[in-house]
């Protein structure tokens, strides 16, 4: 059988283009003589749509394009994934749904048995899971169909109780499809494809998997879509982060050798993935709402350069306005530093000073203030000042501003709520600073763009005299690794300690991270990295106490 794998990058909600995009794809593959052309999870209607699902408008919408795309199918046979309303009156209201369409109608409905209720996973809040499994029999061939979650229970996972994948091979089958709607995360990749060739191992039978492409507010998929044969080896594997259409011969598939998954291969492109994900993101971020211009703050150092290089391959040079802000404290390197990487990126730039705003703050809050001595409010006032600038920029020619705060600051709260933590999108809140430095290192790997003194000089926010992060930090190669262990891998203070880390500097750095949680409640949109960033996937309260 000849098969399709279509790796393409859906819009939530827009269900004309989707059903047109799927139509298009439908028609390529007959075109190149498919048999069958494959979907990703909810492709239909975008995934994921949140509370639209509770619209009875939205679902109807993706019923009618079901029949649209379906009436294509002539010749053909697709599947697509879309939602599918629960006929019993018990339970959720819909199913997570793949539809097997053939000759103008749906020939058959998969229901998705494993529903994902962790991280940013929340299926549950809107379906129910399947509990019966049957499969999919087409030109000969018996097809276990699958989405996404529903291979995750190979080996007994202990967040379920059913396993649909081992249900549908002991009806026996000659291959697996599944389709996904599976997040990019950089240590993410590697357990993936594992995880897929131990299914074909396990079942002795080919699967094809496809995946979606592109970004969705935070979430950015990979794609990463793929064929493995009966021995786990990948046969063959669509581009990461591009959309694609990717032929299948499925008797081929037992004569190819195939490659193995790496279980380093995450580590080994780790940047260059990141990257690829955050231009991703920030490039659909603005197609999908309609905007095309951005704008920053540029101060010379070494977040806002990467910010600004990245936002100029998503969205152009010409689209990417830099603001220079000095102030009483700005060195003249750091904006020297600013000037040659807009010059050598082709970006425009702006220097406006914030000296006589802030003076004339100071000035108007002295009575108020009384003698006390400078200290974080004027600190503050500079941070503010340069916002307001940005944002009436922002407002007067349409620019969206880009937050340019890395993860390290915002888990200990090293930012200024109204101040440099504004922005329409957060470009590195998932990025530690440490990782940030390895980007620069990745644009510059051919020529220098971002100047080499923004990447060696001492971190500062040069709202003091002679000022630098680590008088207030520890270096941020050490802060970076409890960070992680404790926001990626859950370790407590104490598993922390027994790690090796010193304890004053564990329950420091703990207690800022808890107690600037409400700072990070108001914070833009974070584009997603790891397996744990802060927003929709982690879920803290603002006043907890703990410590451990």
């Amino acid at each position: 059988m000849r098969i399709a794998l279509a790796q393409y990058n859906y819009h939530i909600g827009n269900f004309e283009y989707n059903t047109a995009k799927i139509i298009r794809g439908i028609q390529e593959a007959r075109d190149r003589q498919a048999d069958l052309a494959v979907f990703a999870e909810l492709s239909v209607c975008g995934y994921p749509s949140g509370d639209f699902l509770e619209f009875k408008d939205y679902i109807d919408k993706c019923y009618r394009a079901i029949d649209e795309i379906a009436f294509h199918c002539k010749g053909i046979a697709a599947i697509v994934g879309a939602p599918h309303r629960n006929s019993n009156s018990k339970g959720k209201p819909l199913h997570n749904a793949a539809f097997f369409l053939e000759n103008g109608k749906v020939k058959q409905i998969y229901l998705k048995g494993l529903l994902p209720n962790y991280d940013i996973f929340d299926e549950y809040r809107y379906f129910e899971p399947a509990t019966e499994f049957d499969i999919v029999t087409y030109k000969g061939k018996r097809i276990a169909l699958t989405i996404c979650e529903d291979l995750w229970n190979l080996y007994d996972n202990p967040l379920y109780t059913q396993n649909p994948m081992g249900r549908l091979a002991e009806k026996g089958v000659d291959f697996m499809v599944n389709i996904a709607a599976s997040p990019f995360a950089w240590d993410h990749g590697g357990e993936r494809k594992n995880m897929l060739s131990q299914n074909a191992i396990r079942y002795r039978v080919p699967l094809l998997y496809v995946n979606q492409v592109g970004a969705q507010t935070e979430l950015i998929f990979d794609g990463g879509s793929m064929a493995i044969n009966a021995h786990g080896g990948i046969t063959h594997e669509l581009e990461s982060f591009s959309e694609g259409l990717l032929m299948i011969e499925t008797d081929e598939m037992g004569r190819k050798t195939g490659t193995k998954p790496s279980p380093d291969a995450d580590h080994d492109k780790k940047v260059e993935n990141i990257y690829k994900a955050l231009v991703c993101g920030l490039k659909d971020y603005f197609g999908k709402l309609g905007f095309s211009k951005a704008i920053l703050g540029l101060s010379g150092g070494i977040d806002s350069a990467v910010t600004m290089v990245i936002a100029a391959d998503a969205l152009g040079a010409e689209n990417v306005l830099g603001v220079l802000l000095p102030g009483r404290f700005s060195s003249d390197h750091s904006v020297k530093d600013a000037e040659d990487l807009a010059k050598n990126l082709g970006c425009p730039h702006k220097i406006i000073s914030i000296t006589d705003t802030t003076t004339r703050f100071e000035e108007n809050l002295k009575p108020w203030f009384k003698d006390l001595p400078f200290d974080v409010a004027e600190e503050n006032i500079q941070a503010r000042t340069r916002a307001v600038y940005l944002m009436a920029l922002s407002n007067k020619f349409g620019y969206v501003l880009l937050n340019t705060s890395n993860k390290s600051e915002a888990a200990v709260g090293y930012g200024t709520l109204y101040g440099d933590m504004c922005g329409g999108l957060s470009v590195l809140g998932d990025v530690y600073k440490t990782d940030v430095f390895k980007l620069a290192g990745y644009i510059n790997r051919d020529r220098e763009i971002i100047p080499v003194n923004t990447i060696i000089k001492p971190p500062s926010a040069e709202l003091r005299p002679d000022q630098k992060d680590s008088d207030s930090l520890p270096e941020y190669d050490i802060l970076d690794q409890v960070l992680f262990q404790y926001i990626e891998k859950r370790k407590g203070p104490d598993e922390l300690v027994q790690m090796g880390f010193d304890k004053k500097l564990v329950n420091r750095t703990l207690k800022l991270v808890n107690t600037c949680e409400y700072k990070r409640y108001q914070t833009p949109p974070i584009l997603r990295v790891s397996s744990k960033a802060f927003g929709m996937g982690r879920k803290m309260p603002i006043v907890a106490r703990y410590l451990g």
